[in-house]
């Protein structure tokens, strides 16, 4: 099979490849095809890559191109990690919202509709590209925000498309982990949108195993979340919230500490994989190990801030492996082998939540096999959630909106309609200083 990877010189690619250099049965992948605008990126990471396969037998071959076209002819699977902007845009995302004191996060707030209004021309326009190219193609999409684009690139692609997140996956391990059960056992009930969900339930043979951990304090708050939102809020809710809830829930703590912050994380991820892509420069440097310890710092210091401000401490140290590529390969040997597995998943609704319509794209637990992902029925979210699931999704309909017909105006309603935006003008000045800083988003008139 041959997995095409769009965003091929990211710094995350070494994981995807790492966990295809495990898979070892048949019908495996066995060509990855990179591709990139930034040809010095893609010399690096193809350096990682290779002293990854070295001395393994059978590693996919790797090749890398700046031509997009060429990477998606002949494409089994089509992996999108695409960042329009580069970090350097999400650093400037951060800075705008932070100046007019609301969020700035790649994906939450006015950050994510930034991130939005820049990526989705792209992402619509290399989703008709697979259609003529590789019509027969699967797109596994983790480009943020993974929801809204995964529902951008829908329309053109339908079910074809699927959007994956590893905050669920991370979320229902660590639930099952501190109630001594095996994840792999587990039947997660987790429902909402990308970045907007909650665990309900952790079934195990047949019996929900939340309820205890919920009536115990000391279990309840021995692990992230439990630390991140406070126990009592925790059992007020009756649920364990995906962990960017917490910038909804305490959203003001959230944005003084991004304020205060001596870097906003787009800052501190574009210096330092700056410092990592200058490093592989030098031919004599060991690529793998300068990536291995730049993965380490990574993933140490994510929502370092949300941290401090709950008094969380540091990531556990099962937590900081990552866990997005194992999602992807999942997905890609259920749907390619026809290995029947669940997966929580983003997908178009399909009457699953019965407050949005058929179209909207949901983050839920699907059964996946040859035909594709095929949402599992879920129980109806409680009020306060519906509330904000229907208030996000209006806001993602808003951006895709925009993103279509150019209009200023439908971009400053949605950045106004967003529940962490708290006025109108703040919306107006946002629309005004994100056009200024972001070439990409010209074409708002």
């Amino acid at each position: 099979m041959r997995l095409t990877i769009l965003g091929g010189g990211g710094f995350r690619v070494p994981l995807v490849y790492g966990a295809l250099l495990t898979d070892r049965a048949e019908g495996r992948v066995t060509r990855v095809v990179l591709h990139d605008l930034d040809a010095g990126r893609l010399s690096a990471v193809t350096r990682v890559l290779a002293e990854q396969a070295a001395g393994v037998p059978g590693a996919p071959e790797v090749t890398a191109t700046t031509d997009l076209d060429e990477a998606l002819r002949g494409a089994d699977f089509v992996f999108s990690a695409i960042r329009v902007g580069g970090l350097e845009g999400r650093a400037n995302d951060e800075r705008v919202a932070l100046a007019e004191g609301v969020l700035g996060q790649e994906t939450v707030g006015a950050g994510g509709i930034a991130y939005g209004l820049r990526t989705v021309p792209a992402v619509v326009d290399i989703a008709r590209r697979v259609a003529r190219l590789a019509p027969d193609a699967w797109v596994i999409n983790f480009t943020n925000p993974a929801g809204l684009v995964t529902e951008a690139m829908s329309r053109h692609l339908g079910d074809r498309v699927i959007g994956i997140c590893d905050s669920p996956v991370g979320l229902g391990r660590r639930i099952a982990r501190v109630l001594g059960a095996n994840a792999k056992e587990a039947w997660i009930d987790y429902v909402g949108l990308n970045h907007l969900g909650w665990v309900r339930g952790l079934r195990v043979a047949g019996h929900d195993e939340l309820p205890r951990l919920l009536a115990d304090p000391g279990l309840l708050g021995s692990f992230e979340e439990g630390r991140l939102f406070g126990v009592d809020w925790l059992r007020s809710l009756g649920a364990i919230p995906n962990e960017y809830l917490h910038y909804y829930y305490f959203n003001r703590e959230a944005v003084r500490a991004y304020q205060e912050a001596e870097k906003t994380r787009g800052a501190f991820l574009r210096d330092q994989q700056e410092r990592f892509y200058e490093e592989m420069k030098n031919p004599g440097a060991s690529a793998l190990k300068a990536w291995d310890r730049t993965r380490a710092e990574r993933e140490a210091t994510y929502m370092a801030e949300n941290r401090e401000t709950a008094g969380a401490g540091e990531r556990e140290a099962d937590d900081l492996s990552g866990g997005y590529e194992k999602v992807a390969l999942a997905l890609m040997r259920a749907i390619a082998r026809d290995e029947r597995t669940t997966l929580i998943l983003n997908v178009r609704n399909r009457g699953t939540l019965s407050v949005l319509d058929s179209e909207a794209v949901i983050e839920v637990p699907c059964l996946v096999d040859a035909n594709g992902a095929h949402p599992v029925a879920v129980d109806p979210l409680p009020g306060h959630a519906t509330g904000l699931v229907c208030a996000v999704k209006a806001v993602e309909r808003e951006v895709l909106a925009a993103a279509e017909s150019g209009s200023r105006t439908t971009a400053v309603k949605a950045f106004a309609l967003h529940p962490l935006v708290d006025s109108v003008n703040v919306a107006r000045r946002l629309v005004e200083g994100y056009t200024e800083v972001h070439p990409g988003l010209a074409y708002l008139g």
